[in-house]
């Protein structure tokens, strides 16, 4: 199935940023568009929550403005992501501001709920929804979603479980609709290998830390540069919820990694600042396991150049002759 039009305009490189809690805003997500891949941020990085209505003025308007500029070579669309669960008191609200400027993708996690569907799809928007196994896909579906995104195990910040392998073939042999891949996505050859496997889109969080338009702190910049998957630490003591962490982030934050305390995912809370404690997120940085190809911190631009690149660099040599 091709995907619908709302997700390919403007889009240079079958690419979506992925909504980075604390760290995605305004200046990332518009340096995404313009560089040709879809832009994402989540909703509840807007604090206070009367930002979120200022950011979607400035992100539309703009996108909207340089549209008609560049019509040859129009932005990519974006996204926002909605967290259902119901520690959000904000869902409401910010699902109310979507529709106002209606929002072209709404990404919606933690949670398969019809109503968050029926209102993006009330003024011609779409959502896909993330999912970690096979069950949830199918849930999601069910309840009007229109793509999901399988997270697969090597995520960033909130991860799945499944192979990448496992959890698109097990989808795809029922589901013909828009399907984005997550899980350690970070170079222009796993791109290719995403949409050799089935899927319609890369979903790339970590890299886009290290751009200089990320809204985080220079360390955590700094280590995901000198990090690589030996140094991602699998928990659920930051939220709840199993996520990929850096491990010296949690070794800063005066806690040992090999002794972290159990949590329960009851004790997650979206209203609060931090999304689950006074540490999460602030202090203990989610990155997942692709972050050894990173080696700089460079603008989002560049970074999508570099996949870009790797990408095409990849289809010749597939497309090549073996050699015998």
């Amino acid at each position: 199935m091709a995907l619908p039009d709302i997700l390919t305009r403007g889009l240079r490189l079958p690419v979506i940023g992925a909504p980075l809690f604390i760290v995605s805003h305004p200046a990332l997500t518009l340096a995404q568009c313009r560089a040709g891949v879809v832009g994402a941020f989540p909703a509840l990085n807007a604090r206070p929550e009367s930002q979120l209505d200022a950011w979607l003025a400035e992100i539309t308007e703009t996108l909207a403005a340089e549209r008609t500029a560049r019509p040859e070579a129009p932005p990519a669309p974006f996204a926002v992501n909605q967290i259902v669960h119901r520690s959000n008191t904000r869902l409401e609200k910010d699902l109310a501001l979507c529709i106002k400027y209606r929002v072209p993708v709404v990404i919606s996690s933690l949670g398969a709920v019809p109503e968050v569907n029926a209102a993006v799809h009330s003024y011609g928007g779409i959502v896909l929804h993330d999912v970690i196994n096979d069950r949830h896909a199918r849930s999601a579906i069910a309840k009007g979603a229109d793509g999901l995104i399988a997270v697969a195990a090597g995520a960033g910040g909130h991860a799945g479980f499944w192979s990448p392998f496992a959890l698109v073939q097990e989808i795809r042999a029922w589901f013909d609709g828009p399907l984005a891949l997550s899980g350690a996505i970070a170079t222009g050859g796993a791109i290719l290998g995403a949409e050799a496997m089935g899927a319609d889109l890369a979903y790339i969080g970590s890299p886009f830390i290290a751009t200089t338009e990320a809204r985080a702190s220079a360390g955590y910049k700094e280590m995901i540069v000198a990090s690589g998957a030996a140094d991602i630490l699998t928990t659920r003591a930051v939220t709840g919820i199993s996520g990929n962490y850096l491990r010296p982030s949690i070794v800063a934050a005066g806690l040992d990694p090999d002794a972290l305390p159990d949590r329960e995912a009851a004790a997650m809370d979206f209203a609060a600042a931090d999304g689950g404690g006074a540490k999460a997120w602030k202090d203990i940085w989610g990155a997942g396991q692709g972050i050894g190809a990173v080696r700089a911190i460079v603008p989002a631009a560049s970074l999508i150049a570099r996949l870009a690149e790797e990408y095409a660099t990849a289809k010749m040599r597939i497309a090549a002759p073996t050699a015998r």
